[in-house]
């Protein structure tokens, strides 16, 4: 089942363009692939749809794969003891996403990733992973690129929560991702600023 005409894409440019060709592009942003190349890469990718509300990945499963966002919004979250639910990561298209500790470790997954809409995501196991990265280089620059990013935007996070108010990492949020706040359920974005529904309708509305 496909849902591409739902399309959710927050660059207009890749609306309606095939899931290789979505890829393809973000992947050039970083390294340059000859057209075999790319074909080769993008052959261990298996593209897969979700509908909305659709689990991917469950706390205490295996994680063998991570997943491109080609359409669509995800959420990696984790619920504690008392069930209370604390949101990692939106993933929207062209995003990656995944439970990286249980890929990288074998362990369980701690981390939930579920569908906030319908989805259509490229799906790309750790084994292959691995070999694209010892066969090509820039495959391999690529990964690291996008880990070292992944970092980054982890750091920046943490210490908004550590130093800003409410307010400013609303509105934080809301430049970096404007059509959230009419895309993702409100209790979502309050639970990912760590603030009640009722602060984040204050918050949006002075």
């Amino acid at each position: 089942m496909r849902f591409r005409k739902f399309s959710l894409n927050f660059d207009p440019e890749y609306n309606s363009m095939p899931a290789k060709e979505i890829l393809k592009q973000h992947v050039a942003k970083t390294v340059l692939l000859s057209d075999p190349e790319f074909d080769y890469f993008f052959s261990f990718f298996k593209l897969q749809s979700y509908t909305r509300g659709q689990t991917i990945i469950t706390e205490g499963s295996k994680v063998d794969c991570e997943y491109f966002v080609v359409d669509g919004c995800l959420k990696c979250f984790y619920m504690n003891d008392d069930m209370k639910m604390f949101i990692l990561q939106f993933a929207m298209s062209t995003w990656w996403a995944s439970d990286y500790n249980a890929l990288y470790s074998g362990e369980k997954a701690k981390i939930n990733l579920d569908c906030i809409t319908n989805a259509e995501v490229l799906c790309l196991s750790n084994i292959d992973r691995e070999k694209l990265c010892r066969e090509i280089h820039q495959v391999e620059h690529f990964f690291r690129w996008r880990t070292n990013k992944g970092y980054v935007a982890a750091q920046r996070r943490l210490l908004s929560h550590m130093n800003n108010d409410a307010r400013r990492r609303y509105e934080e949020l809301m430049m970096l991702y404007p059509a959230l706040y009419n895309m993702v359920p409100k209790h979502l974005i309050a639970a990912y600023l760590g603030v009640s529904r009722e602060t984040l309708s204050r918050l949006h509305n002075t």
